[in-house]
């Protein structure tokens, strides 16, 4: 986009948040309108801003006044409006803005304001297509300095004093991981961005490649000096086209920079990256599939030891870490470790991740100190849960967290803590509940997903998850004994047992914890054939409330089978008779006065 400096500069969140939600048509219509206009603008593009919630989003700087406006919920029509009102009459349209620079109090400010972003330090702020802004911004300083003034073991010291641990679920300490990989036998050796981000509702990963690709990129050329690796292999999903292209036009652009290559930097160091796509397998992200994928075989897990810093690609020692964990090693090398590590606990540093999603107000994107409780994060951050609901739980750790209650929303974000509630950190993945969800339907969608992804290989995760998911979806069709319960912990703590990797050793985590905080539920669907959220479809009835309905016909209209009746502009009744559950007609109701019970 445009180059020359001018007044204002229009930079549009373009994400695949922002374009799933019709960033296309408002970056047409703003090229049209200033291509033919007299606007005294500069536009750019920038990753997700984190205000996912509020897509298509554009910031307005101006430039003279040092000031920024956040227009969000735009459309191709609304930023032809911004263009005439704010830029042409210095009118800001305050009923569109969802965050000031100067009042962070306004609209939607205090989603940021609550935050403490490191890894998405560049994240809606820079063109992730251009490198030149990266390195305007710092970028590159960090990789340099450590090539050049530091020895591989000082960037080690300084990743262990930063307290720096794992941020793809298992936070095993970074600059620990590391040492074994320097410490290994043999000249080659291979460094791994595990990009392979498969959870339901997590896009961390994704976001960070596309806001700010060159960070992951640059805490890999620092982890590959300081482990002896000359070779570097991101692992990302196939499904994630947009991180993979600018990835490849960041690789492109530091290739023709003599940033990666022979002698980067100027110095006698060698080290470049390669791409793997991945077909999507949710194994893959365990370590072992991973590089058995890399190398081209079937993605399965295989026994440790040996583990990969002794013997991993192709029998080599291979050092893997995720893109959280990358991408905040340049800010650590910058900054120094002991920076970083005034944030955090006694045992958990710096900063997390977290993706806000379900039935969250504000779901995006959210960095904060770890020792966060889970209801700044949920709520102070994220606003709660939306109007006339209650929160209900957090499922956290992805399809093999645990769903915690509101009783334990002031536990603290942290590895120790939260593995105590029988819930794991995981990459960062927070799907909030609120009091229409049914918790045993959530355990059984988490338990299908992970018995569907299962790769087959050992026999406590093949079947072991099938008989659960069983239990499950027959209790959820109102055909559950009491017994059941007693059984689904027998086989969970089997497959914990058992299983060979984490993908069948943390599996039952949404099943557990569900029968540990809300078992009133599993007893409600077993023993009172009812789904108190009014989810499961064999076990409630549908009803209209006579005193609201409006007749309007819209249930009417989608009813399958006939089972709605009634005259125009006059109450409707359900005949439960009729009545196949399917719920249309709830979804379709303009006024909420059809509920389930």
């Amino acid at each position: 986009m445009g180059e020359e400096r001018t007044r204002y500069k229009l930079v549009l969140g373009y994400g695949t948040c922002g374009i799933a939600a019709g960033a296309n048509a408002v970056k047409t219509a703003l090229e049209e309108a200033v291509e033919k206009g007299s606007y005294d603008v500069d536009l750019d593009i920038a990753g997700c801003m984190g205000y996912c919630f509020k897509e298509p989003i554009i910031e307005v700087t101006d430039r003279e006044r040092d000031y920024s406006v956040v227009y969000g919920d735009l459309d191709a029509k609304k930023v032809l409006q911004v263009l005439e009102e704010h830029i042409l009459n210095g009118r800001v349209i305050e009923e569109w803005v969802v965050r000031k620079s100067d009042d962070p109090s306004f609209g939607e400010g205090d989603f940021l304001a609550n935050q403490h972003r490191i890894v998405l330090r560049n994240c809606g702020r820079i063109n992730p297509e251009s490198i030149d802004e990266y390195i305007a911004v710092g970028g590159y300083q960090a990789a340099r300095k450590a090539l050049t003034q530091m020895t591989s073991e000082e960037v080690i010291d300084e990743v262990s004093k930063s307290g720096l641990r794992g941020r793809g679920g298992a936070g095993f300490p970074t600059g620990t991981k590391w040492g074994f990989a320097r410490k290994a036998r043999g000249e080659e050796k291979y460094l791994v961005c595990n990009a392979d981000e498969g959870d339901p509702g997590a896009f961390m990963d994704r976001s960070v490649l596309e806001g700010d690709p060159h960070s992951v990129i640059e805490g890999m050329i620092i982890a590959g000096y300081a482990i002896g690796a000359k070779q570097g292999y991101i692992y990302c999903r196939a499904e994630y086209p947009l991180a993979l292209k600018r990835l490849e036009i960041a690789i492109d652009h530091l290739h023709q920079r003599g940033y990666l290559g022979k002698g980067i930097f100027g110095t006698d160091w060698d080290f470049d990256i390669k791409i793997k796509k991945g077909a999507g397998a949710f194994v893959c992200g365990e370590e072992t599939a991973l590089m058995a994928s890399i190398e081209g075989r079937r993605g399965m897990p295989n026994p440790r030891p040996p583990f990969p810093a002794n013997e991993g690609l192709w029998r080599k020692p291979t050092n893997i870490n995720n893109v959280e964990t990358l991408a905040a090693v340049p800010w650590i090398i910058s900054h120094g470790g002991d920076k970083y590590a005034e944030l955090g606990t006694e045992k958990s540093k710096g900063t997390k991740v977290f993706c806000l999603a379900g039935k969250v107000r504000r779901s995006g994107l959210a960095e904060v100190p770890m020792g966060y409780t889970l209801r700044q994060v949920i709520f102070d951050v994220g606003g709660g849960v939306r109007e006339g609901k209650e929160f209900k739980a957090v499922q956290m750790g992805g399809p093999s967290g645990g769903c915690l209650p509101a009783e334990l929303l002031d536990t603290p974000v942290d590895y120790e803590a939260i593995t105590a509630t029988g819930a794991i950190m995981g990459s960062g993945g927070m799907i909030v509940a609120d009091s229409s969800t049914c918790m045993v339907d959530l355990a059984r969608y988490f338990l299908s997903f992970t018995q569907e992804e299962s790769c087959g290989k050992c026999v406590p995760c093949r079947i072991g998850t099938k008989r659960m998911l069983e239990i499950l979806t027959r209790i959820c069709e109102g055909k559950g004994v009491p017994e059941d319960m007693e059984k689904l912990q027998t086989l969970a703590a089997d497959i914990k047992a058992a299983s060979l990797c984490a993908l069948g050793g943390t599996a039952p985590n949404p099943v557990l914890t569900t029968l540990k905080y809300f078992r009133n539920e599993y007893e409600d669907h077993i023993l009172r054939h009812k789904c108190t959220a009014g989810v499961c479809p064999a076990l409630i009835t549908l009803f209209i409330n006579e005193e609201t309905c409006t007749g309007c016909g819209a249930c009417l209209k989608v009813c399958p089978t006939g089972a709605i009746s009634g005259e125009k502009k006059e109450p409707h009744k359900i005949d439960p008779e009729l009545c196949i559950r399917c719920k249309l007609c709830l979804s379709r109701c303009p006024t909420e006065s059809i509920w389930a019970e």
